[in-house]
C-alpha cells in the first residue's frame, strides 16, 4: 500500500522537521573513560581491589588525553558543533591542596582546539570520579567498593566466589 502523495510518511516528515536556529548538535565523553592513565582517582582504585563490579581497568582507555586534538578535530569534520567533556578532577588536584598547572593548561588547550575547529565546549566539571584524596582510601580506611552485580560477577576475572550477590544481613 502506497501513502498518498498529500500527506508524506512519518519518518519523511521528521527528516524534514527543522531544528531551532543555534541547536546544538554534538557528543560527549567522560574523561575516565577516554582519557586513560586516570590512576589518582577513586574508579582507579576500585579497578585494581577484588571483588568490585569493574571486570577490568580502564588503563590506556583511548588515549584521547593525548590525542584530543586530533579527536576534536574528528568531531568538527562529522559536522558536529558541540563537545561535552569533562575535566578529570584527580589530574586537576592529585594530591590535596596540590593543582597541576600542566592539567589545568591541559584542559585549556581542549577548549583552544573546540574553539579552533568552531565547536561550542560543554564543559563537565564533575562526571562520576572523584579524587582519591577525597575518597575514604586516603583517610586510611579500607575504601568500600561498588557491589557486584550476578552479571558482573560472573564475566569478570577478578570477581571471585567471594563477590557476594546476595543481599547483606
Amino acid at each position: 500500500m502506497s501513502t498518498p502523495a498529500s500527506s508524506p510518511s512519518p519518518a519523511a516528515a521528521a527528516s524534514t522537521t527543522p531544528f531551532p536556529e543555534g541547536f546544538l548538535w554534538g557528543t560527549a565523553t567522560a574523561s575516565h573513560q577516554v582519557e586513560g592513565g586516570n590512576v589518582n582517582n577513586d574508579v582507579w582504585l576500585y579497578e585494581h581491589v577484588p571483588n568490585t563490579m569493574y571486570a577490568e581497568s580502564s588503563g590506556d582507555a583511548c588515549d584521547h588525553y593525548t590525542r584530543y586534538r586530533e579527536d576534536i578535530a574528528l568531531l568538527a569534520s562529522l559536522g558536529l558543533n558541540s563537545y561535552r567533556f569533562s575535566l578529570e578532577w584527580s589530574r586537576i588536584e592529585p594530591a590535596e591542596g596540590e593543582f597541576s598547572a600542566v592539567a589545568i593548561a591541559h584542559y585549556r588547550d581542549m577548549l583552544r582546539a573546540c574553539h579552533e575547529h568552531g565547536l561550542t565546549p560543554l564543559v563537565t566539571y564533575h562526571h562520576f570520579t572523584s579524587p582519591q584524596c577525597s575518597s575514604p582510601a586516603a583517610a586510611g580506611r579500607t575504601p568500600t567498593p561498588p557491589p557486584c552485580s550476578p552479571a558482573t560477577a560472573a564475566a569478570s576475572p577478578r570477581s571471585s566466589a567471594t563477590c557476594s550477590t546476595s543481599p547483606a544481613p
